[in-house]
């Protein structure tokens, strides 16, 4: 949470006939340490506002204020509330000087903090739900402005009471040892999640979990599908999966999530030209797979982040795809600014849930006036923050869109048609790749094992 947040949010407390959450005398013994022991101001990580009597927190801002000057303790604390005429609403010189009394080492302070912290946690979820109410009362509010004002305020508040602290390096080498043993000792085949591509995953090991993997094109190039298939795939290996689908409805994607299953073309699945009693048995396998879909169109980050948490929570998915990141919504006073929030925003979610999140992009019509019409980094869409924020950006090439029909691949000729060329033109933690899939676009069918190299072209 924001500072200037916390500082709006604790003005005012419902009065329930109670006495807020707090710890007085948790709070005189911080205030005290910090005076005595100075070293300690920086690594309990507090602001003011944490405190629940007035006078602590003028008395806190004051040791805040001097610290960053070096110079903490008695004196320069209470001289500095006296500059600011506020030494008396602090309690004077005698209550400042009794809070350092019996202070004869720093050793609770984090127990401490940790009390002073809770309560406020406390206090700021009773204001926030009593705010709920409120609006829920007030007609001008809306069901969809009350529900991501109540998620915003406990998702940021839920944020910072999972604050994580900094490890020692040696639990970061215990950890990479033991996925090492796991690997070499066959018990995981991978250390990331399997795209479903042997010569991808090999090279990647896998998408690695906190990982933003940016996969783009021009339209009509082929991004769904390869989205679909990297879905499926994992899911069928027991990774679960979500997929947001901003441009497809959901029974567009599971159309062409059967047309692949089934061998009908999604022409035929929508025109019922099928045989019923084959169609619906091929439609186990799909309906089986751990992924599940939300097909909300322009969704934010704050809603995007609510439901991957929900997700997370109740079915312990592994994986996230976004179809695509240019039809999310941000506040912004620009398109760019608004993309590049979105990226952020993306790569923020794979970190804080600790999973790959796959978001597809548009590319720019730069793309067109090239000669070979090879993407580039350049050509990512309206922000080069989406460069900046990724992991790994792959784009999807397709001679054939182009009336290319031979390229040259590893040193030999090979056809177009039905040729999906992914190429990866970053990858912070490994190497470049160009590979190619057969694709065959009526079916949304993409795969790696029914595509061979041929001397001459076909």
């Amino acid at each position: 949470m924001r500072e200037r947040d916390r500082r709006r949010s604790i003005t005012f407390l419902p009065d329930f006939g109670k006495v807020p959450p707090q710890s007085n005398d948790m709070e005189m013994a911080v205030l005290g340490i910090c005076m005595v022991y100075p070293d300690s101001i920086h690594e309990i990580r507090m602001i003011p506002e944490m405190f629940y009597k007035d006078a602590h927190q003028k008395i806190f801002k004051a040791i805040l204020d001097v610290s960053a000057k070096g110079l903490v303790d008695l004196l320069t604390v209470t001289e500095r509330l006296r500059a600011f005429n506020e030494l008396d609403a602090a309690g004077g010189p005698v209550y400042i000087t009794g809070l350092t009394e019996g202070i004869y080492t720093d050793k609770m302070i984090d127990i401490y903090s940790k009390v002073v912290k809770e309560k406020f946690y406390k206090r700021e979820l009773i204001r926030i739900s009593t705010e709920v109410q409120n609006r829920a009362f007030d007609d001008t509010y809306d069901i969809a402005e009350l529900w991501e004002y109540t998620e915003k305020s406990i998702f940021e508040l839920s944020d910072e009471t999972h604050s994580q602290e900094p490890i020692h390096i040696s639990q970061g080498v215990d950890e990479l040892i033991e996925e090492v043993r796991q690997i070499y000792e066959k018990e995981k085949s991978l250390v990331g999640i399997p795209s479903g591509f042997t010569t991808i995953d090999r090279i990647t090991g896998g998408w690695q979990p906190a990982n933003l993997i940016v996969i783009a094109s021009r339209p009509s190039m082929g991004k769904t599908a390869l989205a679909l298939a990297l879905t499926a795939n994992p899911a069928k290996m027991n990774y679960p999966a979500c997929m947001f689908s901003l441009e497809m409805s959901r029974i567009e994607l599971v159309t062409r999530f059967m047309s692949g299953s089934s061998g009908y073309a999604n022409i035929e699945i929508r025109n019922a030209r099928v045989d019923f009693d084959r169609f619906v048995n091929s439609s186990h396998e799909i309906a089986g797979m751990p992924v599940w879909i939300d097909d909300t169109p322009a969704i934010g980050l704050m809603e995007l982040r609510s439901k991957i948490r929900k997700q997370v929570m109740k079915n312990d998915i592994k994986l996230v795809i976004v179809d695509y990141m240019q039809l999310m919504s941000a506040e912004a006073k620009s398109r760019e600014q608004e993309v590049s929030i979105i990226s952020r925003g993306l790569k923020a979610i794979a970190k804080d849930f600790n999973l790959p999140v796959i978001a597809l992009s548009q590319l720019n019509r730069q793309v067109e006036d090239r000669a070979d019409k090879r993407p580039r980094l350049a050509d990512l869409r309206e922000s080069g923050s989406i460069e900046q924020d990724a992991d790994i950006v792959c784009f999807i090439y397709r001679p054939a869109v182009y009336n290319i029909r031979t390229i040259t691949y590893e040193g030999l000729e090979i056809s177009s048609q039905n040729l999906m060329m992914i190429d990866c033109a970053k990858n912070r933690n490994g190497a470049l790749f160009s590979i190619p899939l057969y694709h065959n676009s009526s079916l949304s069918v993409i795969q790696e094992e029914m595509f061979e190299l041929h001397n001459e072209p076909f």
